[in-house]
């Protein structure tokens, strides 16, 4: 007792972990003692710890990929000699009958095999204590044994393992199936012997050994959905008493019944009765795996969200968590399903367990009635500064949700937000919050000078860069169209004055677009920029310099042009586009036209449900976004007939020309350059049994479209993905550019052995193959571009080629559907918002921008009304009055 005492006692005084300096040399000079006799256990099984320790140490370096370079010069990763002299060294450890060293050699000798040599020297010791009559060696003998056996040796222990599977000791059984678990990844066929054994030993009355074995008989029959079948079928009739067998049935039918009907009404019978069973884990799995079914109708929900409903009322937190965070899901798809347990999820905002009360907020939050907002908001104020930040952003989002759903409440609902904008906090809680309030102010414009006010307060103290430059960008485009647009000036040049050069340089971009787009706070916004002339960064006096300038010439086409819109040009694509030409000189001037337009980037899809996951979910750095085009271009340039058309203007998505399960797969990518037409066609062999040579697709061009040249596929092998192309220049009339292409996919075949690939003689035969055909639409020769300022865009356009003409869209019924529809056929960009329409409206305006190949600006107004049909009046404007006629004829 003493010496306990004086351990903790030191222990307690070192403040630290014991193994914490362990170095390995010293740790293997102390395994000499294994091969002492006798045997010291108490301080053999100390040593054998260190080991232990230096090895898992080492797993847990890796698993945080720490550089290999870091673990050799610590010194901690035993090498092959090294792991081989102290796995025969522990050897010697056989002799001792001491438990608990014997278990610990078992835990050295699993650890040790992955990197010591002729560890199989100690299978017959290992055979011998997994068939002895000491319980305390057998289960994890066999656990050892079966880390070092590989497929040659199983077969020598085959036996032992049928006897260990079927064995009276409920330890035992559980090792031997586990290890069979195991085994399957190297021995698959040797342990679907077992199954009879497996089988026997589902009867057995302990939990556990009924568990392994069901896990053991799903994976020898899982890739056999008959199997599968029979055995959920059998085991539905003869329910297992193992609540942990039992989990694992009700998720194995319900990936039965997602992956197949048939047979899924008397599965989902068996799950629903699993809701009474007297176990708590058993209750939950079933009503978990209701909710989670892709199929799931509200009135099957019910009996699963009141067995939840009950669960929210648990004494036991697990239970309250579990119960909370899958109604959270169920709201997301159901919300009225979850409506009824309201009054329950409000007892929980006061919940001890603060991941309780934040999944009951956020959930309510998405099920509450308008009339209820207030409610909520005040308790949520009553525990919202006590959780983590990861907690606030979880509710931050379901606050965006209900902002959406509840449109007049945003007053409240912004007031709360600001409040949480002035707690302290880290930046991606801030930015969660800004996020939220810039949602709301884009979806609702009755709340854009309430937000945009709550920003300005916000950045008079904001800490974060990032964060202060997208309010002042903000400000700079939502700032002037406001009716005031004077009191946020003040807000922007404080920043000039107070702030780090890159929130000066965006303060000063901001009072730049008050100057463009507010005559009246020109001059004053002239003196102010004169200041910033005079910065002590190079960024901000350039930009200063470059704004004034612009703004002094008083031309207000020069101020869309250069102020007001952004450049839509891909910067990646001009960088590598001006490397090109500075490194090959020649006469002809740059052409920036042949530069592909810049991603638009999408909007945020505030109404997305905000998921419970989120809680325990990592920020990720959002990666830089490519366009399609880019991301081709570096494959195209590779193929030198194609590198010399320079990147694609667009490519468009795979279209599939034959159905999913026929003889060959062929998809095409349709490439638009300012003059060619280069389509990709994307072909897989799906018969085994043949090879095939020189593929290319044949095509029935329309009038007008010049063959250039036709790049085959040399050879296409079974299951291999491989291209062809065909490179066309479009006609010379620009209303010829649109068309539908015959396609037929032309080959040579060979006949071949289905199991090696190879071709069973030199003999080919010409075959051909019926393509669906291939349409050359407006969408695929024009790019999408955002226009910041609509109306200064469309009056800078002229109206000398401008054309208009009147539609009738007689099978669309609803404006929405007419939007869509124009949207995705014209392949332009929604305006100013203009594709939300909002509802009971019988009238609309949509506002669509783009770019057609060769750099030549379209603009496009088309004016909606609804009457049996809907009526469209189309207005079109462009520089060149071919595409005005050709944008116009198409939608006729």
């Amino acid at each position: 007792m003493m010496g306990f005492k004086r351990d903790k006692k030191e222990e307690e005084e070192g403040g630290g972990n014991l193994f914490q300096n362990l170095e390995k040399t010293t740790v293997l000079q102390e395994a000499r003692t294994f091969n002492d006799t006798p045997v010291n256990p108490r301080k053999c099984t100390h040593i054998l710890t260190k080991i232990l320790y230096l090895l898992n140490q080492v797993m847990n370096f890796i698993s945080y990929k720490e550089p290999l370079m870091n673990f050799q010069t610590q010194g901690e990763i035993l090498g092959t000699v090294e792991a081989t002299e102290a796995f025969f060294a522990m050897t010697k450890l056989f002799q001792s009958r001491d438990v608990i060293l014997r278990r610990m050699v078992y835990l050295g000798i699993k650890e040790l095999a992955g990197i010591a040599e002729d560890v199989i020297i100690v299978t017959s010791s290992l055979t011998k204590d997994m068939t002895g009559r000491e319980d305390m060696y057998r289960a994890a003998a066999i656990r050892a044994l079966c880390s070092i056996t590989d497929g040659s040796m199983l077969q020598a222990i085959e036996r032992y393992m049928k006897q260990a599977i079927v064995d009276r000791n409920a330890a035992v059984s559980s090792a031997a199936l586990v290890s069979s678990l195991h085994m399957t990844r190297f021995a698959g066929d040797v342990v679907k012997r077992w199954v009879n054994e497996a089988q026997e030993a589902m009867n057995t009355d302990s939990v556990m050994v009924q568990y392994h074995a069901l896990g053991v008989l799903y994976h020898i029959r899982k890739t056999d959905r008959l199997a599968v079948t029979k055995l959920v079928a059998r085991l539905i009739k003869s329910t297992p008493k193992s609540p942990y067998a039992l989990c694992m049935l009700i998720r194995i039918a319900c990936r039965l019944m997602e992956e197949d009907d048939y047979g899924s009404d008397s599965l989902f019978e068996f799950v629903g009765s699993c809701l009474r069973h007297k176990s708590e884990m058993v209750i939950y799995e079933a009503a978990h795996a209701i909710v989670n079914m892709k199929k799931t109708t509200a009135r099957e929900l019910t009996p699963a969200v009141s067995v939840l409903q009950l669960f929210c009322s648990s004494s036991k937190p697990t239970l309250r968590f579990a119960a909370v965070r899958t109604l959270n899901k169920v709201a997301m798809t159901h919300p009225a399903a979850v409506t009824a347990c309201n009054l329950d999820l409000e007892s929980l905002i006061t919940d001890a367990n603060r991941s309780v009360a934040t999944l009951a907020i956020t959930t309510l939050l998405k099920t509450g009635a308008e009339s209820s907002v207030d409610r909520l908001m005040k308790q949520i104020s009553s525990f919202v500064s006590e959780i983590s930040d990861e907690f606030k952003i979880v509710v931050v989002k379901a606050i965006r949700a209900l902002c959406l759903k509840f449109p007049r409440k945003h007053s409240v609902l912004m007031n709360f937000l600001s409040a949480m904008l002035r707690d302290e906090g880290g930046l991606e809680y801030k930015a969660s919050i800004a996020d939220t309030i810039i949602t709301i102010i884009e979806e609702n414009p009755e709340a854009k000078e309430t937000g945009l006010a709550h920003l300005c307060e916000f950045i008079e103290d904001c800490e974060h860069t990032s964060l202060a430059v997208r309010i002042l960008h903000l400000l700079g485009k939502e700032g002037p169209r406001t009716k005031q647009p004077s009191r946020y000036i003040r807000f922007i040049y404080n920043r000039v004055i107070l702030e780090n050069a890159p929130v000066r340089a965006a303060a000063v971009t901001a009072m730049a677009q008050f100057g463009a787009l507010c005559p009246d706070l020109l001059p004053n916004i002239r003196v102010l920029l004169a200041r910033c002339q005079m910065d002590t960064d190079d960024e901000v006096r350039d930009r200063a310099t470059y704004y004034s300038t612009i703004l002094n010439c008083n031309d207000p086409v020069l101020n869309n042009r250069f102020i007001v819109e952004n450049t839509h040009l891909s910067l990646p694509s001009l960088e590598k586009a001006l490397h090109l030409y500075t490194m090959q000189p020649t006469e002809t001037p740059f052409d920036i036209k042949t530069i592909p337009i810049a991603a638009v980037a999408p909007s945020e899809d505030a109404k997305l449900p905000v998921s419970s996951d989120e809680i325990s979910s990592k920020p990720k750095t959002a990666a830089p976004m490519l366009t399609r085009e880019e991301t081709y271009a570096e494959k195209l340039k590779n193929i030198p007939e194609l590198a010399a058309l320079g990147p694609p203007f667009h490519s468009s998505p795979p279209i599939e020309l034959t159905e999913s399960e026929t003889e060959y797969l062929v998809k095409c990518i349709k490439h638009v350059y300012e003059r060619h037409l280069v389509l990709q066609f994307n072909c897989t062999n799906t018969l085994n049994d043949q090879l095939l040579e020189n593929v290319r697709v044949q095509l029935d061009a329309p009038e007008g479209f010049v063959l250039i040249s036709e790049i085959s596929c040399p050879k296409l092998s079974y299951g291999e993905a491989q291209s062809c192309f065909a490179v066309f220049e479009f006609p010379e009339v620009l209303a010829s550019s649109v068309g539908t292409f015959g396609a037929v996919l032309k080959f040579s075949a060979k006949d071949c052995d289905p199991a090696t690939g190879l071709p069973d003689s030199d003999d080919s035969f010409d075959d051909e193959y019926m393509l669906e055909d291939l349409e050359i639409s407006i969408a695929d020769q024009v790019q999408k571009v955002a226009r910041a300022n609509f109306g200064a865009s469309w009056e800078e356009a002229g109206s000398e080629n401008e054309l208009e003409d009147v539609f009738a869209l007689s099978s669309m019924q609803t404006l929405d559907e007419a939007v869509k529809n124009i949207v995705q056929f014209l392949g332009m960009q929604p305006c100013e918002r203009s594709d939300r329409i909002q509802e009971g409206k019988s009238s609309h305006t949509l506002l669509l921008a783009g770019v057609f190949r060769g750099g030549h600006d379209v603009l496009v107004r088309a004016k909606l009304a609804l009457s049996e049909g809907v009526t469209m009046q189309l207005a079109v404007r462009c520089p060149d009055p071919e595409i005005s006629e050709l944008v116009t004829n198409s939608v006729g």
